[in-house]
């Protein structure tokens, strides 16, 4: 089985579950006391965040190309970026000589074998707003994203930086996520991303009105099937 680069910390949250799945789905697949080779590079997650509120994505890119030159001289064979928002600055580490999976892509061709054309979009402002998410969905998939209004994209993005982030989950956060999704399937949204890797941690499949995409999940699957003998 082939060794999984994991860039993480961005929270350490979600870098958590992708371990957990990564772990959990190994043993399913190889039974026994098998789990998943993995070599983890976990940011501080505050400069990070300053980083990104200020637009500093240049310095951003620098951190995230030094981290996976890193993780290959480590011997990863596999490059995982454990977010969705830093695949914003995510091209460098696609030019590198270790296999790159783009949370974007594990995403499009699950909503494409849902048969799926127009799908919303939850997670950071940045995410939501910057079109590197969307363009890539449409490019590959033909996949029609749409986003919230600009109420419901700032309150999705404060609930991920003062709530997620820190491990906070509240009823009344994921009311507001519920009636986000309400309004996106109002305007013709067929399911719905959840493109930050914390909102799973609140929404899961049977509290949504529409189908789900949870981007953690989908990534750390698309990596172990890249990753088995």
């Amino acid at each position: 089985m082939k060794t999984i680069g994991l860039i993480g910390g961005m929270s350490w949250e979600s870098s958590a579950e992708y371990y957990r799945i990564l772990n959990e789905e190994t043993r399913k697949r190889l039974g026994s006391n098998h789990s998943c080779p993995c070599i983890l590079y976990s940011f501080d997650f505050q400069p990070i965040e300053e980083l990104q509120h200020k637009g500093n994505w240049k310095d951003l890119e620098s951190l995230l190309n030094k981290a996976g030159r890193q993780l290959a001289g480590a011997g990863s064979e596999i490059l995982l970026l454990c977010t969705n928002t830093m695949h914003y600055v995510a091209d460098g580490l696609e030019a590198l000589p270790v296999p790159f999976l783009h949370i974007a892509d594990a995403t499009g061709e699950a909503i494409q074998k849902k048969g799926l054309k127009k799908v919303g979009l939850l997670g950071t402002r940045f995410t939501m707003e910057k079109d590197f998410y969307k363009a890539r969905l449409f490019e590959k998939f033909g996949i029609e994203t749409i986003i919230p209004d600009k109420a419901g994209r700032e309150e999705v993005h404060r609930i991920i930086y003062e709530e997620l982030v820190k491990g906070q989950i509240r009823r009344e956060s994921k009311e507001v996520y519920i009636q986000v999704i309400r309004q996106l399937s109002q305007a013709g949204a067929e399911g719905v991303i959840l493109g930050c890797t914390e909102i799973p941690m609140l929404i899961r499949e049977e509290d949504s009105p529409l189908p789900v995409f949870d981007t953690t999940r989908l990534h750390a699957l698309a990596a172990l099937a890249m990753a088995m003998p």
